[in-house]
């Protein structure tokens, strides 16, 4: 095997829709040596355990974990139960909520099962922080806060803002950088990657392994996938995400209500097609496409091939008939949001309310705006573009 060559095309494979490597040269070494030694490199991730499911967003990361994987690497699948207890602002101008250690372990548990159905399992090692700092003493604490400044922790973005702003930062926000920082010496970390909103962290873990005397890990940023309402990223707390465990249908139906420009976005840093041979396809039959991959990945070939064949069906105006939409009854006078709600064709309340706010909710012919509209009539219930119910009334 020619190790420059080899080298040359693993770290052209790890560089695309990469927002920052630090450094490309450092990582070009790693991959080298670990060729000539034969000894995969340590990739490691961290996942903060405050919530539970995985998101499209997330699968930017772990698709590139994976890409490390199939070019025979390790990934040390971090989870930072320890830290999840100090709260990491991650850009945000407050803490998150501080959870119990029982909300956490299923919050972790979850995380990891999700994200099997993207990395492979035999080349995973799944790693929780609380592994060295539960039995950490006191004085082991001090050498990793004399690690770093206050006036280099006061450079991080959030940070710096809310100084300006007067905004409160706790000693324990101080903490968390260094803290994750640590974890890359524990783990002996030879490459970390996160998002572009991390590169703060990522850096730290740098600095602090060459305070400990290891050799400093590679850093790769990645961009963050903007959510479907095509302006944040994607997060759970603003209800503009597909879940990677969410039913078919929805995410399905989801992928097909993007706008064309939000579905290219998608393509670029989810996928490995060409992106010139995509947008030389009618728009809708690249959505079809995008929809039926996302199935694959998360559930299986006959799955999407189902749900297509469903889309396509509902929306094929000749075979579009009241009989293949799902029936619900309600009470007379019932309000709308709730009989959505408490027959689970709405995730929640705020769901629905986001909805209705869009104009993104019909029944009977006619648009819905308010949460407060009553049911006194049967008809047919539209909500996006995706899903379709029939409204009986007892």
């Amino acid at each position: 095997m020619n190790i420059e060559k080899e080298t040359s095309r693993q770290l052209n494979l790890i560089k695309k829709n990469t927002g920052e490597i630090i450094s490309e040269k450092e990582l070009s070494f790693k991959i080298s040596r670990s060729l000539r030694t034969n000894i995969p490199l340590k990739i490691k991730t961290g996942f903060d355990p405050t919530a539970k499911d995985i998101h499209l967003g997330h699968v930017v990361l772990l698709k590139k974990l994976r890409l490390f994987q199939d070019l025979g690497h390790i990934v040390y699948f971090l989870v930072g139960d320890f830290t999840a207890r100090i709260g990491d602002p991650s850009g945000k101008n407050e803490l998150r909520p501080v959870l119990s250690e029982e909300a956490i372990k299923d919050n972790a548990e979850t995380y990891t099962g999700q994200a099997f159905k993207i990395l492979d399992r035999d080349k995973t090692k799944v790693v929780f922080n609380s592994k060295w700092f539960d039995k950490m003493k006191i004085e082991e604490l001090i050498p990793i806060l004399r690690s770093y400044t206050v006036a280099r922790l006061l450079e991080r973005d959030d940070f710096s803002e809310r100084m300006k702003n007067h905004l409160p930062i706790t000693t324990l926000e101080f903490l968390y950088p260094l803290l994750q920082g640590y974890d890359s010496v524990e783990i002996e970390a030879d490459v970390e990657l996160g998002g572009n909103d991390q590169k703060f962290n990522l850096i730290a873990g740098r600095h602090i392994q060459e305070y400990f005397g290891k050799h400093p890990q590679a850093v790769i940023t990645l961009p963050l996938l903007i959510g479907l309402d095509g302006k944040d990223k994607m997060s759970k707390s603003s209800n503009n995400y597909i879940g990677i465990d969410e039913c078919p249908r929805d995410i399905y139906g989801k992928t097909m209500s993007l706008s064309d420009e939000m579905m290219y976005h998608y393509y670029d840093l989810l996928t490995d097609y060409d992106l010139g041979s995509i947008k030389s396809m009618h728009p809708k039959e690249a959505k079809k496409k995008l929809a039926h991959t996302f199935i694959c990945w998360f559930y299986d070939k006959n799955t999407a091939d189902k749900e297509q064949k469903d889309f396509e069906k509902i929306f094929s105006k000749k075979n579009l008939e009241e009989s293949d939409f799902p029936e619900i009854k309600v009470k007379k006078g019932k309000l709308i949001l709730s009989a959505l709600v408490d027959f689970k064709a709405v995730k929640s309340k705020n769901e629905m309310r986001r909805l209705l706010k869009q104009g993104a909710v019909e029944f009977a012919g006619e648009k819905i705006t308010s949460e407060k509209h009553a049911i006194n009539k049967p008809g047919i219930l539209r909500i996006g573009r995706k899903l379709f119910f029939k409204i009986t009334v007892a």
